[in-house]
């Protein structure tokens, strides 16, 4: 099986998110990744999903998504036409001695520190899902406390817009 990135544009109303992801429970489709928030235009968001798919089947699932009432737009985010980004926060365990060499790690990542204690540090770094791995294997010498990630978020490059093709359509 391979990873699909859709992108589905929906009215923004009240469950919503809840039959989209019914749809993928029902057919049997693992979520590696979920992220949803608004978009330039106040009536619709944005549903970013990440799903383990072989091209029939997702084929099958866009179809589904299609007849839900709410859902305006889908497109896939292909690798080359698209740009994909996530967020990690990670706690890193941080005492006088390796507070340095972390700090070396962060900028080698183009992260931020964004709360320092006396023995932790908070790290911020935003991009790839291969960059974010890289970043934890090189902090977890260290000793990761904990770390949250978010899901993916994705764009298709170029001049287009979907939110436009979908109220245009509407």
């Amino acid at each position: 099986m391979s990873q699909h990135t859709l992108s589905v544009l929906v009215e923004n109303r009240p469950g919503v998110l809840a039959r989209v992801a019914a749809l993928f429970s029902r057919r049997n489709f693992n979520i590696a990744s979920l992220a949803v928030g608004p978009t330039e235009h106040e009536s619709i968001s944005r549903i970013t999903v990440v799903a383990d798919a072989e091209d029939t089947p997702l084929e099958q699932i866009t179809k589904q998504l299609n007849k839900l009432v709410n859902v305006l737009k889908i497109v896939e985010l292909e690798d080359t036409a698209s740009v994909k980004r996530e967020l990690l926060l990670v706690k890193v365990r941080a005492d006088a001695q390796t507070r340095g060499q972390i700090i070396e790690v962060v900028n080698l990542f183009r992260a931020s520190v964004v709360d320092v204690a006396p023995d932790s540090l908070v790290i911020e770094v935003t991009g790839s899902g291969q960059k974010l791995e890289a970043m934890m294997s090189m902090l977890d010498q260290y000793g990761i406390r904990e770390f949250v990630k978010s899901g993916v978020v994705g764009i298709a490059r170029g001049p287009r817009s979907m939110t436009d093709k979908a109220l245009a359509s509407r």
